[in-house]
């Protein structure tokens, strides 16, 4: 089925934006529910946001709410993250994923292979 793949990532001041974006080309991306999680460095995992398969429902973590955007467009197989006023705190390799179990899925079985995202003071 092919792999997701990031793109965007980069370099970026404080209160700076960027627009990540996921290719699935080789999937029956409609079907999927999406999301974009991040590891920063020497911490964990976390789900950033996440979208259902029609893109009617988002959702998103504390931390990014009002500043961040996902959405997807299945006409393309591509699925976005708007990152705008980002902080040094969402410094971090981000990751798109893929889920069959569509909507707001607790487990994600395809992974994108990361995208650095640094925002600098």
């Amino acid at each position: 089925q092919g792999q997701l793949v990031e793109s965007g990532g980069g370099l970026v001041q404080a209160g700076g934006s960027l627009r990540l974006s996921c290719v699935y080309p080789g999937g029956p991306f409609s079907t999927y529910g999406m999301a974009w999680f991040r590891r920063p460095p020497g911490l964990g995992r976390e789900r950033v946001a996440a979208i259902t398969r029609s893109g009617g429902s988002t959702t998103y973590v504390d931390s990014v709410k009002g500043r961040f955007t996902i959405s997807r467009d299945n006409a393309k197989n591509t699925m976005y993250l708007q990152m705008d006023s980002l902080k040094p705190e969402d410094t971090a390799v981000y990751y798109c994923a893929a889920s069959v179990y569509g909507g707001f899925a607790s487990d994600y079985q395809f992974w994108g292979q990361g995208t650095q995202v640094t925002v600098s003071t």
